[in-house]
């Protein structure tokens, strides 16, 4: 998004995971907001992919170096933080319109990440709860500005799964137990429709869902709110990989190995960011 800046990150080591909190681009100092809790990733090898999902989900093995990985969603107080400090018009409020979930996808005037469901919906208690209405392109610009990136689809998915083949973060089982508990925020389990079953209609604070966690400790990796990746989507020309499924999917959109795509420069209430960073600090 902005070619030729050079960013140096200042971090602290926290349990396991990294902090980052100012960063200095081009010989000034840019606060990031609200602290920004790193997991790292160490490196291996994992089978990408289900041989019992769709068609483009056919197994491969793939070695992904290590990295680092938002524990959780970019949050609204996060994002505001990026727009005081750098005025940043995101695409929906620069179009008028973003797009929302109700029994299908429309384009709603007004709808922008202030308003995620439309005119009259206000973020009020909502600090800690994923950032939606962001395209693409407004990910990738807040990633950068904080001093990250966008993931790919490999390491998404190795971070979400682990080395052991497991059909969601937590395991293989599904999202919720026969005593009704749930692993993650999901709607109804016939697609596809929001669902209070997890206490929360649609998006729930980040990291709500501490027994869905990852391998790695990740969290929300299912459900709450889709991903942007940093990867195109084959055979849709223009259009930018999501991963994890959001509030309104089911369990089968759940599944870390699920794909879907949509265009970069649009912001849906489903849609969120997760930053990456490089390998750890040596």
């Amino acid at each position: 998004m902005f070619p030729g800046q050079h960013i140096r990150q200042g971090v602290r080591l926290f349990a396991g995971s990294v902090i980052f909190g100012a960063l200095v681009i081009a010989g000034s100092t840019v606060c990031a907001g609200p602290d920004i809790d790193f997991i790292v990733v160490p490196g291996g090898t994992f089978v990408m992919g289900d041989a019992d999902g769709d068609a483009n989900e056919v197994p491969k093995e793939v070695t992904v170096p290590s990295f680092r990985l938002m524990r959780t969603e970019v949050t609204n107080d996060q994002f505001t933080a990026f727009v005081d400090a750098t005025a940043d018009v995101t695409d929906p409020a620069r179009s008028g319109s973003g797009w929302v979930w109700t029994e299908r996808w429309r384009p709603l005037p007004g709808a922008d990440w202030l308003h995620p469901h439309g005119p009259g919906d206000e973020l009020d208690g909502r600090g800690e709860h994923p950032v939606v209405q962001v395209s693409a392109r407004d990910a990738a610009a807040y990633c950068t500005w904080a001093g990250m990136r966008l993931p790919s689809e490999v390491e998404w998915e190795f971070a979400a799964r682990g080395t052991d083949g497991r059909r969601y973060p937590w395991g293989s089982t599904p999202p919720e137990s026969p005593d009704g508990a749930r692993r993650a925020n999901f709607g109804t389990v016939p697609c596809c429709a929001p669902d209070a079953a997890d206490g929360y209609v649609k998006t729930a604070p980040v990291g709500s869902f501490a027994s869905g966690a990852s391998p790695y400790g990740l969290l929300d990796m299912a459900g709450n709110v889709w991903e942007w990746t940093a990867d195109a989507f084959p055979d849709q020309p223009g259009f930018v990989a999501l991963r994890g499924g959001g509030w309104g999917n089911n369990p089968y959109c759940l599944r870390v190995s699920y794909r879907h795509a949509n265009p970069p420069d649009i912001g849906l209430d489903m849609v969120g960011i997760r930053c990456a960073a490089g390998p750890p600090e040596q």
